[in-house]
């Protein structure tokens, strides 16, 4: 079923849902070019307030795919947040929320235009989405006979739209065998990250990610795991390559990710993760990342925007 909300920020102005469209000849419609980023907020039931989650980095990495595109942005950091800020009010969401600022070529000619010759507009989506089930009980994965999109070919490093038919044609497929959630390689053989996710697994007490350099999206919600287990809970986490068969014999494994958050794995090929069911480790970094969001851990304030102004932004000194 389709997701639909209230309303759209489409181009400057809150439109209702059913009137947010665009000709069919934009270059967004016909060839997926747009740079897009997928944010979360969440509800704090104690401050009665939701909390956008690391907006600013998001928007830097939105710009940052944007410059890989030659695509100019045309809003500010700050009209761009407050264009957030407004669509998540008019729909009165009160829970958890996906969101996506979305920057798209508009109607174009091939696609050899320079950036001065079409223009970009942007648009926003945000839905109420809360945590999912798979995120308390844990996925089966697979390795995807799909592999993950090259940096000298479509860089992964760039959320693009077009980007995601990689994504989609590895997700069809692990689902028609069975699966949930699939790990894909990169063309160096080594674990690259998952369809809409980055990949850790635990060795030994140590937690292990690629590095960026393994064809994967620059996540934030890797960055702020990556500080979060080092300094809040003392665990090394190390970035390297990861071969096929360390997934096989890893004590605990999960994707994390805007969308998936900290989503255990249970299995891979059929081969249990552990105990075939959430790792201890992995429960103790959910519920740190579930607090840091909502708002619970002060010294993580500076990562947060409110929404409705009940709670007051923290500045990165406090």
């Amino acid at each position: 079923m389709a997701k639909s909300a209230p309303f759209v920020w489409l181009d400057g102005k809150l439109v209702p849902w059913e009137q947010a469209t665009m000709h069919v000849a934009t270059e967004c419609v016909l060839r997926g070019e747009n740079v897009f980023e997928g944010e979360r907020a969440y509800w704090s039931d104690t401050e009665q307030e939701l909390f956008l989650f690391r907006h600013a980095e998001h928007i830097a990495r939105l710009r940052q795919g944007a410059k890989i595109m030659r695509m100019t942005i045309p809003y500010s950091d700050a009209q761009i947040e407050e264009a957030c800020i407004a669509l998540i009010r008019a729909c009165e969401y009160r829970g958890g929320v996906h969101f996506r600022p979305v920057a798209y070529f508009a109607e174009g000619e091939l696609t050899d235009y320079k950036p001065e010759e079409i223009r970009t507009g942007m648009f926003i989506l945000a839905f109420s989405r809360p945590t999912t089930k798979s995120v308390h009980e844990g996925v089966t994965s697979c390795v995807s006979t799909w592999r993950r999109n090259s940096d000298l070919a479509s860089p992964s490093r760039i959320k693009a739209g077009s980007n995601y038919h990689n994504s989609r044609l590895a997700y069809i497929d692990a689902r028609l065998s069975g699966f949930q959630i699939p790990i894909l390689l990169n063309a160096a053989g080594k674990v690259a990250e998952g369809p809409g996710a980055c990949f850790m697994m635990v060795r030994n007490g140590t937690v292990i990610t690629p590095p960026v350099t393994a064809d994967i999206l620059e996540s934030i919600t890797r960055e702020t795991l990556i500080e979060l287990i080092r300094a809040e809970l003392g665990v090394e986490v190390i970035e390297r390559d990861i071969d096929r068969t360390e997934l096989y014999i890893c004590d605990e494994a999960f994707f994390c990710g805007s969308g998936h958050e900290v989503t255990p794995i249970n299995s891979v090929d059929r081969y249990d993760v552990g105990e075939g069911k959430p790792g201890p480790l992995t429960r103790r970094i959910q519920k740190l990342y579930f607090d840091v969001v909502s708002g619970a851990q002060p010294k993580y304030r500076h990562w947060l925007t409110p929404v409705y102004g009940t709670a007051t932004r923290a500045s990165a000194a406090e």
